[in-house]
């Protein structure tokens, strides 16, 4: 199934959840309010038609200034079927939450835990919210746009 088919069956499927849609650079994309975001994946995977059944990645993308601030960014594929689709959810500064798809995608564990990691994104009911590239008493995230460029004052410590 094309993703502009897709993206019109979410519409019906799940009314008022689309905030916006179109293509960039030749990938179709939907922008998504974060309320439903699971469901929406799991039907997504689970509809034979469309069975986006690999997730390539999860990300995020902060916006400064702009606001909402960030914005959770999926790209999924269906092996099957050929074709791909890009979720967008945008998240405000103030709340950077989105639920987890760890439910739907076993790999999303790790990206959603990176996403966490290097911009502050929190994935609600992740089964394992630690960091995982960062070390643990590492202060802030650093791939967001007011994390200074040099990093935090610290000191270099040799083994």
């Amino acid at each position: 199934m094309e993703p502009p088919i897709i993206i019109e069956l979410l519409g019906e499927k799940f009314p008022g959840e689309v905030l916006a849609s179109g293509e960039s650079l030749g990938q179709s994309w939907v922008s998504l309010k974060r309320d439903r975001l699971a469901d929406i994946c799991k039907y997504l995977k689970t509809t034979p038609e469309i069975k986006m059944d690999y997730l390539i990645d999860v990300t995020a993308v902060d916006w400064l200034p702009r606001t909402p601030r960030f914005e959770v960014v999926y790209h999924m594929r269906s092996i099957k079927h050929g074709s791909s689709l890009r979720l967008k959810v945008p998240v405000e500064e103030d709340d950077p939450k989105v639920p987890t798809v760890t439910g739907v995608w076993l790999t999303a564990n790790w990206h959603e835990r990176e996403t966490f990691d290097l911009m502050g994104i929190i994935f609600e009911g992740h089964p394992d919210p630690r960091r995982i590239l960062m070390p643990d008493d590492w202060e802030g995230h650093p791939l967001r746009k007011d994390y200074p460029l040099g990093g935090y004052d610290w000191e270099f410590k040799p083994w």
